[in-house]
């Protein structure tokens, strides 16, 4: 979309739990910098699109401290989180993990995920699902 950003309110668990922004006016392949593409709320977890294809969605998770992705699970789609910048946890069925810049996850179909920022800085983290969603 010509013009630059488009804010939509948007996720598969509730449109008041994330905010999206979308519509990059992004030529890829190109190099760009994720953290200058996150988009952070007071309210609840940001997200960002970097590209999207049928195979493929590269994305942006922006955290402030507190906010929390709830447990949920994809049915039929993979998902690969890197931790960019923050601390936090990676919540699975029954287990926390500590997460830290540098840090990956990886999230195969079916399993539960989710995320929570327990640190006390913004907490982005990058995330890459295929088949795109």
């Amino acid at each position: 979309m010509a013009g630059g950003w488009v804010v939509t309110e948007t996720g598969a668990e509730t449109a008041e739990e994330s905010v999206e922004r979308t519509g990059m006016d992004l030529e890829h392949p190109t190099a760009i910098r994720p953290e200058e593409h996150a988009v952070f709320d007071e309210a609840r977890m940001g997200k960002s699109t970097l590209f999207r294809s049928e195979r493929l969605l590269v994305g942006l998770n922006a955290f402030e401290p507190g906010q929390e992705h709830q447990l949920h699970a994809h049915a039929g789609l993979d998902k690969v989180y890197h931790v960019l910048a923050g601390s936090g946890l990676f919540l699975l069925d029954g287990r926390e993990l500590p997460m830290s810049a540098g840090t990956l996850l990886i999230a195969p179909a079916e399993v539960p995920h989710g995320i929570r920022n327990t640190g006390r800085t913004r907490l982005l983290v990058l995330a890459i699902l295929a088949p795109s969603p």
